[in-house]
């Protein structure tokens, strides 16, 4: 992004007229130089910017940079992970419609898959996360319009076996959709496994300091739309000048359809400011990452100590079901998430956490900062007992993000935390 700037001293001309950092475009609108340069826009919102409910210069920057760190074509920025989930699914279902889920997800997607979208008209198939695939292929439907899971679960940690996913979801001709906001493209990049769209709540790692909520869905560009089971793809859009995505959009026409349609239709685009704070996140991402692998990791070994847990769910640990997962898919590190059951259930989970003082008992993850959380009393307190089992949640499930504090003052809160229950 260029801008004009101008010199204090006569003679002087900077090298580069980019800024060092992405500017905060704070406008609504675009001014244009005629009426038919405008009405050229909305027949193609790709040639210009209309108005910040579809697009704005600051986000644009820093989707461009999401999709090339994805490995991507492009991009899409929206208000929340939870926007982000919503839009890649109603992007390519509609009423009628079915699409397979791994049943081991974030809490509110399970409540947006299987309430919200039922309402819509649009069935939500749960499978589990390690089933083979002759299971999976069963589980299809004539109208399944796709297949969806998460890199590293929340807070399960389960890890998805992303080759085997997209294989099935391939063989039955439909697209893979991954949420890789636990592994970042940092420690895992799901399209070169096979995914065909990646998304991310953006308020976790990739933001890291809790400043601001957003999410991102990113189109790899490989999926063949024109396989017949997606007209919304290659038939007319009437509510847009009847465009054809596949034919005047072949490089991208997932994510221009998300935009020309349901953005605009539903307005869920984050502000510049919120979009600003993303990249500086990001800027750190990889550093962040590694330390927060390396402190995960020491923490968990401790866990694994004290005796006083019945399971540990981290897939670095060579005892985990998913440590031959992880070393496939995950060989950086399995970022800084750790689920563990106390001995004792519920009341001593509780006990446990509320003893606790450097780590923030709260409603968030994958922050700079230690944190916890009781999911079966938040998280997922929306989820029947039987989808508690189905999301490998119980009443002494405590989900701990390991910040980036030093090691030993995360283990010694933890330490405090035993000694009240022992």
């Amino acid at each position: 992004m260029k801008i004009e700037t101008q010199c204090l001293h006569e003679g002087y001309k900077p090298k580069n007229s980019e800024p060092r950092v992405v500017p905060i475009v704070q406008s609504t609108t675009y001014v244009y130089d005629s009426t038919d340069d405008v009405a050229a826009v909305f027949d193609d919102p790709t040639k210009s910017l209309i108005y910040s409910r579809f697009e704005n210069p600051t986000t644009d920057a820093v989707e461009k940079k999401i999709a090339a760190l994805e490995g991507g074509v492009a991009a899409m920025c929206t208000s929340s992970g939870q926007a982000a989930s919503l839009c890649a699914i109603l992007n390519i279902c509609q009423a009628g419609d079915s699409f397979i889920s791994s049943s081991s997800i974030y809490g509110g997607t399970v409540n947006l898959f299987s309430v919200t979208l039922k309402k819509l008209g649009i069935e939500c198939i749960f499978v589990d996360v390690d089933a083979d695939e002759e299971t999976l292929n069963a589980a299809f439907k004539p109208n399944t319009k796709a297949v969806f899971g998460e890199t590293i679960a929340n807070p399960a940690i389960t890890v998805l076996d992303i080759e085997k996913f997209a294989r099935v979801a391939h063989k039955n001709g439909v697209p893979l959709i991954v949420d890789n906001t636990f592994a970042t493209p940092i420690l895992c990049r799901p399209i070169e496994w096979g995914a065909d769209i990646v998304i991310h709540s953006t308020s976790k790692y990739m933001d890291g300091h809790a400043v601001q909520v957003g999410g991102v869905i990113v189109d790899s560009g490989k999926f063949d739309w024109t396989n017949g089971k997606f007209p919304c793809m290659t038939e007319p859009d009437e509510s847009y000048h009847g465009i054809v995505y596949t034919e005047k959009y072949a490089f991208a026409p997932y994510i221009v359809k998300a935009r020309m349609q349901l953005m605009r239709d539903f307005g869920c685009y984050p502000a510049a400011n919120s979009s600003f704070l993303l990249n500086l996140g990001l800027e750190t991402l990889a550093v962040r990452m590694k330390q927060y692998c390396e402190n995960a990791s020491k923490v968990a070994k401790y866990l694994e100590s004290t005796g006083l847990v019945d399971s540990i769910a981290y897939p670095a640990l060579e005892s985990n079901p998913y440590n031959k997962l992880a070393k496939k898919y995950l060989p950086l590190g399995c970022s800084g998430v750790i689920s563990f059951s106390i001995k004792g259930g519920r009341d001593t989970a509780i006990r446990f956490m509320d003893s606790l003082e450097l780590a923030s008992n709260e409603v968030h993850v994958a922050d700079i900062r230690t944190c916890v959380l009781h999911p079966a009393s938040a998280t997922h307190r929306q989820l029947t007992d039987e989808q508690l089992v189905a999301a490998g949640i119980d009443g002494g499930l405590i989900r701990l993000s390991v910040g980036l504090e030093n090691i030993d003052d995360i283990i010694a809160d933890l330490e405090q935390g035993f000694n009240a229950i022992r």
